[in-house]
């Protein structure tokens, strides 16, 4: 079976965590947790980061960093994971849900101001697959109204909108390093603050509410619960095992690009003759080849696709349902259909992408979603 995805470990994260447990401090803000931070801070150029347990978590602090209210509106794409929104439904926030694009996952930034009343406060671009939301137009869209923009960069380490890093444009950049992004650590995330107000602030909230940071930096004589916040610091055998991934992000990467391009080159044909579409790069965005998709004419068609391959021991997967038809929120939506948001997903086939997926599989698993059409 061609697994959908497969861990790649690059031989040093043992040999990280051994010294971890070895330095005698594992809890968590030591060695290797700077190391990851530093290394974020030095290669993508983020002013202030703070590891933490998953990207779930890097977003509920955001949250709180918004000062979020009840009644708070935040607008959110309906094709996303739930985290996106639950972080802020958590705070008391309503979500207001967004569609896509016609032709790509993204939130529709030209409809985005239509969703904007006198009770929203933040706006969560959620960059799909690796690719950049119009950073240009929400941004602009949010100063127009004082909002808070919080980047869910989950899928996009090391992409660029216009060559500025994802994460670094919203006033707050949330990573994820579970164990099917590019870069891995089991679980694991990343908070990125880009708005100097909130420095301070967050790393007191990371740190159970407390100022203990500050204390152990001698910038004060004894530490308390000065604040919110809860355990969203991870321990340093995650940082660890992420800051061996982090040494290879380059060789990673190219790797998974290179897959990428021959899935694309692969299906270019099936695509001009109609049969499916292929995922779609805006000018202003980079690829980090995230995840390979591709868009089938109907659902029906779409879980039959699946099924063949399957039968040819190929693990394709769809993603996620528009989250303001799920059964959580369904009773709680007041907004109009969401054709594009339902388009994906109904329609989206993720195929296997990962480190040590070789040529010839590609080759074998585009052969097969070619007999597919063919037939």
């Amino acid at each position: 079976m061609i697994t959908f995805n497969k861990p790649y470990l690059t031989g040093k994260e043992a040999h990280y965590m051994y010294q971890a447990v070895s330095s005698g401090k594992i809890s968590g803000n030591g060695m290797f947790t700077k190391k990851c931070q530093q290394y974020f801070s030095d290669n993508f150029g983020f002013k202030h980061c703070l590891m933490t347990t998953s990207c779930t978590d890097a977003l509920e602090m955001a949250a709180i960093l918004c000062d979020i209210k009840e009644g708070d509106e935040v607008i959110v794409p309906s094709y996303t994971f739930v985290s996106s929104a639950l972080a802020f439904v958590r705070e008391g926030a309503k979500i207001i849900f967004a569609d896509s694009y016609s032709d790509n996952p993204n939130l529709d930034a030209d409809k985005l101001e239509s969703l904007i009343t006198e009770r929203t406060k933040v706006i969560v671009p959620v960059h799909y697959a690796g690719v950049a939301c119009d950073m240009d137009r929400i941004m602009e869209i949010a100063n127009k109204y004082d909002l808070f923009v919080v980047e869910d960069a989950a899928q996009a380490v090391d992409s660029y909108y216009k060559g500025k890093p994802l994460g670094s444009i919203g006033h707050f950049g949330c990573f994820s390093f579970h164990e099917t992004k590019n870069i891995i650590s089991g679980e694991g995330g990343l908070l990125v603050i880009n708005d100097e107000r909130f420095a301070r602030r967050a790393e007191i909230i990371w740190e159970k509410g407390t100022n203990r940071s500050e204390f152990f930096r001698g910038e004060v004589n004894k530490y308390g619960w000065v604040d919110t916040g809860s355990s969203f610091l991870p321990s340093e055998i995650i940082s660890a095992f992420l800051y061996a991934q982090l040494e290879n992000l380059n060789d990673i990467q190219k790797q998974r690009k290179g897959i990428w391009n021959q899935y694309q080159k692969g299906l270019i044909d099936l695509a001009a003759e109609g049969h499916i579409e292929l995922p779609e790069l805006p000018d202003y965005a980079t690829n980090n080849a995230h995840m390979f998709y591709l868009v089938c004419s109907s659902l029906e068609e779409r879980t039959q696709l699946i099924e063949y391959l399957k039968k040819h021991n190929i693990q394709a997967v769809f993603h996620y349902l528009s989250l303001h038809k799920s059964r959580y929120y369904s009773e709680k939506y007041e907004g109009e259909e969401l054709t594009f948001a339902d388009k994906y997903a109904d329609r989206l086939v993720r195929l296997p992408l990962f480190y040590e997926l070789t040529p010839e599989q590609v080759n074998f698993i585009i052969s097969k979603i070619t007999e597919f059409y063919k037939k």
